[in-house]
């Protein structure tokens, strides 16, 4: 048995990519909205991680569909384009979140186990993932470049520290790869069954698919659809596409955002515009920004505010070095 990186891989099966190239060579009349940017990379994989890939299949609305959802209107939108972002830009700064909920997106995503179990947090999609009680899975492990390989944090029980050195990264690398292995191995022994669906051994019997994937490690790829609005998309990306969100899964997020710029660009810009880029305050917060405005000098024990938001607030304001103590 040979770890993942020692032979070819293909991120999609040959069947997936005679698929695929059947849809793209097929175009249907439609009276429903397209979006050309978005056509352009239909049915595609996205690569990320060593194995994984995202593939949009299927979309419905634009964003004329927003303004159109909001005005409640029987055209699309108003039809001019400078009204249109405004009122864009007037819903997302303002929480209004329906209108947004009139588009939705479908994903063929590709990842390891373990950031699946982060994504299946956000329960506001439709997702129909691969069974390995059906079919036997491939022989695909994530295997972190020697850059991802951190240390605990210090500072945060769920983030990560520093850069691992060169002979530890090298020893995890190692133990990851063999691992792997061992547990591939071992699937393929307890279901008497090659990856190619041969018998290992024609005169025994194997155990049930559904119990012998249970010592698969967490690392081994699945996949799924994903079908979900644009208003909870864009949560999720702003949850795992945030700089303090898990490596892998800020992978995945950061694929998804750029699919958005191309389907809802007006959309997607009052998105980073205000969620990404923007920040939210508490009261508290608000009244030592205000009081700062009038010139005053403001502690933390006099802003009643404890040491860790005090801290987020003078990074927000830019005065972190000074005033994050």
């Amino acid at each position: 048995m040979t770890p993942t990186d020692e032979r070819p891989r293909r991120r999609l099966s040959e069947a997936q990519e005679a698929e695929i190239r059947a849809l793209r060579e097929v175009s249907h009349p439609t009276r429903r909205a397209t979006v050309p940017a978005l056509e352009e990379i239909l049915y595609e994989p996205l690569p990320v991680l060593d194995h994984g890939f995202v593939r949009v299949i299927d979309y419905m609305g634009d964003d004329a569909a927003i303004v159109q959802a909001a005005r409640v209107s029987y055209g699309r939108g108003t039809r001019q384009a400078r009204g249109d972002a405004g009122l864009i830009d007037y819903l997302m700064r303002h929480r209004h979140t329906t209108p947004f909920e009139m588009c939705e997106i479908k994903y063929h995503v590709k990842l390891p186990i373990f950031v699946a179990r982060q994504w299946i947090r956000h329960r506001t999609a439709n997702v129909n993932e691969y069974s390995a009680r059906y079919s036997v899975l491939d022989r695909e492990f994530y295997i972190p470049a020697p850059e991802h390989l951190a240390a605990q944090s210090t500072a945060n029980r769920q983030g990560r520290g520093g850069v691992l050195g060169g002979d530890e990264a090298a020893r995890v690398l190692q133990i990851l790869k063999e691992d792997a292995a061992r547990c591939y191995a071992h699937y393929e022994e307890m279901l008497n069954e090659r990856e190619d669906g041969t018998p290992i051994d024609p005169a025994r019997t194997g155990l049930a698919r559904e119990l012998a994937r249970m010592n698969l490690p967490l690392n081994i790829y699945t996949q799924w659809y994903w079908k979900c609005d644009l208003h909870n998309l864009f949560h999720f990306i702003s949850l795992r596409a945030d700089p303090h969100a898990q490596y892998e899964i800020r992978a995945y997020a950061e694929v998804l955002l750029d699919t958005v710029r191309r389907w809802v660009p007006v959309a997607c810009a009052a998105f980073e515009n205000h969620v990404m880029a923007g920040a939210r305050l508490s009261g508290a917060a608000l009244a030592v920004v205000r009081r700062m405005l009038a010139g005053e000098t403001v502690t933390r024990e006099e802003a009643g505010l404890s040491r860790r938001e005090w801290a987020e607030l003078m990074i927000l304001l830019g005065r972190e070095a000074a005033e994050s103590a």
